[in-house]
């Protein structure tokens, strides 16, 4: 049984193939949810944003391609490919493409 079913297993990804990067648009795929988990590929095109909200869980963001400016609570940073940000449960967030970016999120929750 594969948990993780929406991308081919056992073989080298390139999780950028997985989602495109369109101008002027968020593009968000699911790779498996859960109640305790969720993971999803995003893309956001240059200033685009993805709005203020929060998650019930810690979410990591892992940006894959370009520059994002997450904004948490009242802190901003500044995350560029390769580097990533683990955003407290419940903090209001927002994510704003610097530069075109795409981003692997997982979001772990409490255990129901």
């Amino acid at each position: 049984m594969a948990y993780i079913e929406k991308i081919a297993q056992a073989q080298v990804l390139d999780l950028k193939a997985q989602i495109p990067l369109d101008e002027d648009q968020v593009n968000s795929r699911t790779l498996v949810q859960r109640p305790d988990l969720g993971m999803t590929l995003f893309s956001v095109a240059t200033d685009q944003e993805i709005g203020g909200h929060s998650a019930t869980g810690d979410a990591l963001v892992n940006i894959l391609s370009g520059v994002a400016e997450v904004r948490i609570e009242a802190a901003t940073f500044t995350v560029h490919a390769g580097e990533s940000i683990v955003i407290p449960a419940n903090a209001r967030h927002s994510l704003y493409a610097v530069e075109g970016f795409q981003m692997l999120l997982v979001v772990v929750k409490p255990q129901v």
